[in-house]
């Protein structure tokens, strides 16, 4: 099986998954992921402007935006986007410009378009992470900022042994249990004028964290270098 054949079978794996979810989706995660989320859009509002959400789903965040910042929403499912559709309408979002079904990877948007590109629950979720951090970079203007919210794998111990057992289950949810931080941190280290500039556990358990990146004014989309990678705890 080809490496393109077999990204294709994980995004319609992925696409199914979250089709299946989007019924259910504010019931079962809304109130479990509610900190990381209000600490990812905290985070966004500390820089303003334009923000990309990818990975938008049933638009849980969308109403906790201040009303000066303009959204543009992504989502790979559809009927998740139709929730997202609906509440705003329901709540009367005027800030939110655009909901689109879109594949984190090859994002329909022109470089340097958004102050702030959030994902949450999403790099881990993807067929490419790398590739699609790429993305967020591309389309993020220079002095903007990444900001994740992301499952970060155990490096050792039970927790570790436990997401190894669990993980062919996790592929077909939709998601990958073993993914380490030193896989953001490569990324950023690699991708010329991006630097990690924050690591926090987030709820529940901390399994997951809010993890920033800030993009230089001197970035240059697609160039590889080694641009020193900062973590705060």
């Amino acid at each position: 099986m080809t490496d393109a054949l077999r990204a294709e079978l994980d995004k319609e794996t992925i696409t199914k998954a979250y089709a299946r979810w989007a019924p259910l989706y504010d019931l079962v995660f809304g109130a479990v992921f509610e900190q990381g989320r209000h600490a990812a859009i905290a985070a966004a509002q500390r820089v303003g402007g334009r923000v990309l959400e990818v990975g938008v789903g049933t638009g849980l965040s969308l109403p906790y935006y201040s009303s000066d910042l303009r959204i543009c929403g992504v989502d790979i499912s559809e009927p998740m986007l139709r929730k997202a559709q609906q509440r705003v309408t329901e709540y009367g979002l005027d800030n939110v410009e655009s909901l689109e079904v879109m594949d984190a990877e090859h994002l329909d948007f022109p470089d340097d378009s958004f102050d702030v590109v959030v994902a949450q629950y999403v790099i881990t979720t993807v067929p490419n992470p790398e590739a699609t951090l790429d993305e967020f970079a591309r389309v993020l203007r220079p002095g903007g900022e990444i900001v994740l919210v992301s499952r970060v794998g155990a490096e050792a111990g039970l927790r570790r042994a436990l997401e190894k057992w669990f993980a062919p289950a996790a592929r077909k949810l939709g998601w990958r249990t073993e993914f380490s931080f030193q896989r953001y941190a490569q990324w950023a280290k690699r991708t010329h004028g991006v630097q990690l500039i924050e690591r926090r556990a987030m709820p529940p358990f901390g399994h997951f964290s809010l993890i920033r990146f800030t993009k230089g004014d001197g970035a240059q989309n697609g160039h590889a270098a080694a641009a020193p990678a900062r973590a705060v705890a």
